[in-house]
């Protein structure tokens, strides 16, 4: 049936066909394939098209719609069939015929139903131009109409024909196997074309285009780019199609997805060692470095590293890299050197990157310090900077390739032998002018304050170099020149000079990170050379000039270089008296604002926290043990400090605090300004380190009672987690987990502390503080215990002890439980005895109560009383007679010899209430001898004052009197 539909067809017969031959007209000898022009959406019609349009439209006939109409109505599955007839010149003619047909049909864009058999077709003349040529103009033809939007009916197409769609495209990657570079090259146009969101200039009827990503997105999901990938090796002795394909690889690899896909087919190898090949245009490196940047960019960049880190590869990264530095003249080529570089970079940080054997290492660092230590060298020989932007750029890149080598052990011999550290201190120097050589100032500052950075990595591996260079002295001249009054503003342009804009905290911040760095190691050297050189005393000035800064405006930088000079202070001072001694009074000094910080500034972010810990560190390294700074610190009511800090109850503060108290305690002055200081609400010592107990005890989870009583006798200091492990026989000198538990918690310490102020008459404590204090008090008892029963429990695990040490370890473990019961029962004692406290404390609360019931009811009784006599006037007298009587009793019944008698009673006076202050005195009558008759004073006439007082004390008891007064007859 194939070949009879292929023999009407060569034949131009009816059936199908009549819907694919051309008009009567047309039919006219078409020129041969080779010398005919690739056709295309915008090219024009054939002549003989042209021609017969003209004579159509002399006779009135409208030919365009009848061929619009011829068109329309093209049979994609009978093109199929066409295509897999058995070849012969006549249907090969018919074939052509029909192939540009279907691309008249389809010039302004293929319909996504249509597509899956288009592909067909594209595989068939795929397989065709193998023996036929003239295949390969409408096969690029075919191609080329997969470069414009695909064509959709409606808005559901783009998911439903998906699946196809993906694997449509996909087949444009295995075309790549068609030997043929216009066909090769038309696919890569192809897919350059998806990333081109230009519409067509008309659109089928009906149909409306895909969205602008649709293709890309077809083209992640069929795998388009891993077979690209793959095709390189079938282009890899052809420049324009490798180019071809490298730029479709470079949009392509845009997204994330296709550069995995990349990766798969070993995208960075392949790519890497293209990199040295002969290309006169330069776009080989330049396409094949865009491609790794975006996989680094898009992918593992652990992953791409790996693929490039073959001794191939990095040969031929090195080529190209040399070539570029020693050839490369324009400011494109400048770039690529530096793109390149970047990527070499990544490499020294792989170690098992062959960088070394390679001799890229070598070339790199050379290049770093070629400029600084004028040492020539062959590896750069003829090499000179331009200062140009790139230029720099690239200087900047080789201090931070230095930085990266420094990490790699096998690279430090390098270093050392090309004076990495010389030229790195080269640039340890005062800034005397606004430009170096040629350099800006703005550059030389960058280039600068990278290096010392980059020398701050450096110099722990170098040690011996650094000593030899002398570079303590260069660094504390430096800081010396920071911290002095002469003119310079930075310009803090870079990322190195940050907070650097107009004064020298950059140069100083990192100046300090160098020194931290070796004095670090603890190196006794290192530290020496410093301290001989003043290292103490500069640094107390620094330390006292940047918290003067930071008084004025308080900042991150500022705060870095506080906490690296007291870092350094500590680390100099630890474990020398004398080093102790030079930092005793001006130190304490300075160390005191930073144990006074605000607790609300720990939370700032800016770096307080870290401040306030190496402040802690520096009391504990250069103050305690030295009895003169100790001194003088508990002099400026450091103690007091502390205990405030540790009154925060912030876990990560506590134990270091409480580790400085504890050694502080070794000072016989230091429990008596513990037990003195007061907390908030009057809180003592005392009742602040059980309460930290009780916490730390919560958090561990150690099992109390509601009172804070033990509860297990046989582990009563275990933590849960403690109880939880399971019985492992260790070594004897690994520490158990019973003793390691002490390290990592801080109730060792409070128990060493409360040893320090000693267990009784501590103040301010409540019934449960007592309670706590005794499982304190036996602290090293219960942990005697736990270690004897980690003890037993590891020998019933190996081995079953004789008889005697059985009954040992029995005694033993009992001893441990009667320690706890006995703590229990003293614990309930306390309790109970507080108990009964309350209870008696409520029963004196409830006598008073009831006095001051009792008095109220008499004070009410003597108000009635009091009522009853204003208003019964017989009460009132009846009252008054009582009084009387009373008197008349209570005055002494003996009569005074010789003696005047004065009488009490106010005569006239008709009240029962007690008198005013009335005071009458009567002289002693002189017959009788008194005192007073033989003076002045008796007859001496009263003053003008006494007179008026006496008036005024006459009224005033009048008025006293008249109060509550009523007649009497």
């Amino acid at each position: 049936m194939a070949t009879s539909r292929g023999r009407a067809a060569a034949a131009g017969g009816g059936g199908t066909m009549s819907s694919l031959a051309e008009p009567p007209a047309s039919r006219a000898p078409s020129r041969s394939p080779a010398r005919t022009p690739a056709l295309s959406p915008a090219s024009g019609p054939s002549r003989c098209g042209g021609e017969r349009r003209r004579n159509a439209s002399d006779a009135g006939v409208d030919l365009g719609a009848v061929q619009e109409t011829q068109l329309r109505s093209v049979d994609l599955n009978h093109v199929i069939k066409l295509l897999e007839d058995s070849d012969s010149k006549d249907l090969e003619r018919e074939q052509l015929k029909t192939l540009k047909k279907v691309v008249k049909r389809f010039e302004n864009g293929l319909p996504l139903k249509d597509l899956e058999q288009i592909i067909e077709i594209l595989n068939l003349c795929a397989e065709k131009m193998n023996e036929q040529e003239a295949f390969t103009e409408p096969l690029c033809e075919l191609i080329k109409l997969c470069g414009l939007p695909f064509q959709k009916k409606k808005s559901s197409d783009e998911v439903s024909y998906s699946v196809a769609v993906s694997k449509s495209i996909a087949q444009l990657g295995y075309l790549m196997r068609v030997p043929s570079s216009q066909v090769r090259i038309q696919i890569c146009k192809c897919i350059v074309s998806f990333y081109n969101t230009e519409l067509p200039r008309k659109l089928l009827s009906g149909y409306q285009p895909t969205s602008a990503n649709y293709k890309i997105q077809m083209a992640e999901l069929g795998g388009l780019a891993e077979t690209l990938v793959l095709s390189l090796a079938l282009v890899e002795n052809q420049l324009t199609e490798k180019l071809w394909v490298l730029k479709a690889l470079q949009h392509l690899s845009s997204s994330g997805v296709n550069c995995r896909l990349m990766m798969k087919a070993q995208a960075a190898s392949r790519l890497c060692l293209y990199l040295n090949g002969v290309d006169p245009s330069g776009q080989l490196v330049f396409r094949s470095s865009e491609i790794l940047w975006n996989l680094l960019e898009n992918t593992s960049k652990e992953e791409v590293i790996n693929q490039l880190s073959s001794l191939e590869c990095v040969h031929a990264l090195k080529d190209v890299f040399v070539d570029l530095l020693m050839h490369g003249f324009r400011h494109y080529d400048r770039q690529l050197r530096n793109d390149l570089l970047v990527i070499a970079t990544l490499l020294a940080e792989n170690p098992a990157a062959p960088m070394i054997e390679s001799g890229f290492t070598k070339l790199l660092i050379v290049l770093a310090t070629f400029t600084e230590v004028k040492i020539p060298n062959p590896l750069v020989k003829g090499l000179k900077l331009t200062y140009s932007y790139e230029d720099f750029e690239m200087k900047k890149l080789l201090f931070n390739v230095i930085g990266v080598l420094s990490k790699d052990p096998c690279a430090v011999p390098l270093l050392s032998e090309n004076d990495v550290m010389p030229a790195l201190l080269y640039y340890v120097k005062p800034n005397q002018k606004p430009g170096f050589h040629d350099w800006s100032a703005a550059q030389y500052e960058e280039l600068q304050l990278h290096a010392i950075a980059i020398l701050a990595s450096v110099a722990p591996f170098l040690v011996d170099k650094y000593l030899s260079c002398q570079a303590n002295t260069l660094l504390l001249v430096f800081l010396e020149w920071c911290v002095g009054q002469d003119p310079f503003f930075g310009q803090g342009n870079s990322f190195h000079g940050t907070g650097g804009r107009g004064n020298k905290l950059a140069q100083m911040r990192y100046s300090l990170r160098v020194l931290r760095s070796v004095v670090s190691l603890y190196d006794d050297a290192v530290n020496l050379n410093l301290c001989d050189q003043g290292a103490i005393s500069q640094l107390l000035d620094i330390l006292k000039y940047a918290a003067n800064k930071s008084k004025e405006k308080e900042d991150a930088i500022l705060l870095e270089i506080e906490a690296d000079i007291l870092f350094l202070l500590s680390a100099l001072c630890e474990n020398d008296l004398h080093r102790k001694e030079l930092f005793s009074y001006e130190g304490v000094d300075i160390l005191i604002p930073f144990i006074q910080i605000d607790p609300k500034k720990l939370y700032s972010g800016l770096g307080h926290n870290r401040l306030l810990f190496t402040a802690l560190d520096c009391l504990w390294s250069c103050v305690i043990g030295c009895y003169i700074a100790e001194d003088y610190f508990l002099e400026k009511q450091g103690i007091f400090l502390l205990l405030d800090l540790l009154a925060l109850k912030q876990k990560n503060l506590s134990n270091i605090i409480l580790g400085i108290l504890v050694e502080f305690c070794d000072n016989p002055k230091t429990p008596s300004h513990i037990s003195t200081w007061r907390g908030e609400k009057d809180q003592t010592a005392a009742n602040l380190l059980i309460q930290l107990w009780r916490q730390e005890e919560l958090d561990l989870g150690v099992k109390r009672d509601q009172y804070g009583r033990l509860v297990d006798m046989k582990r009563p200091i275990a933590s849960s987690f403690q109880k939880q492990q399971e019985v492992i026989p260790i070594p004897a000198n690994c520490p158990s987990f019973a003793i390691m538990e002490i390290s990592e918690n801080i109730r060792a310490k409070l128990y060493s502390l409360l040893c320090k102020l000693g267990f009784e008459n501590l103040p301010g404590l409540s019934a449960k503080d007592f309670v706590t204090l005794a499982i304190i008090r036996r602290y090293i008892d219960f942990k005697v215990g736990e270690v004897w029963n980690e003890l037993c429990a590891e020998l019933k695990e190996e081995f079953r002890p004789v008889g005697l040490d059985e009954e040992a370890l029995k005694v033993i473990s009992e001893v441990s439980e009667d320690t706890g019961r006995m703590v229990a029962a003293l614990q309930t004692e306390v309790l109970e005895s507080q108990h009964h406290q309350e209870i008696q404390e409520e029963q004196k609360a409830y006598k008073k109560i009831q006095a001051i019931h009792k008095q109220k009811e008499m004070v009410n009784k003597s108000w009635e009383n009091f009522l009853t006599r204003t208003s019964n006037y017989e009460a009132l007298k009846k009252a008054k007679r009582l009084q009387e009587k009373s008197i008349e009793a209570s005055r002494c019944k003996s009569k005074t010899q010789n003696g005047a008698v004065h009488s009490t009673d106010i005569k006239g006076l008709g009240t029962t209430i007690g008198s005013g202050r009335l005071v009458t005195v009567e002289s002693t009558p002189q017959l009788i001898g008194g005192p007073l008759a033989v003076t002045d004073l008796a007859h001496r006439k009263p003053s003008v004052y006494e007179g008026a007082l006496k008036n005024i004390k006459r009224v005033k008891t009048l008025d006293s009197v008249n109060k509550d007064s009523v007649p009497v007859e």
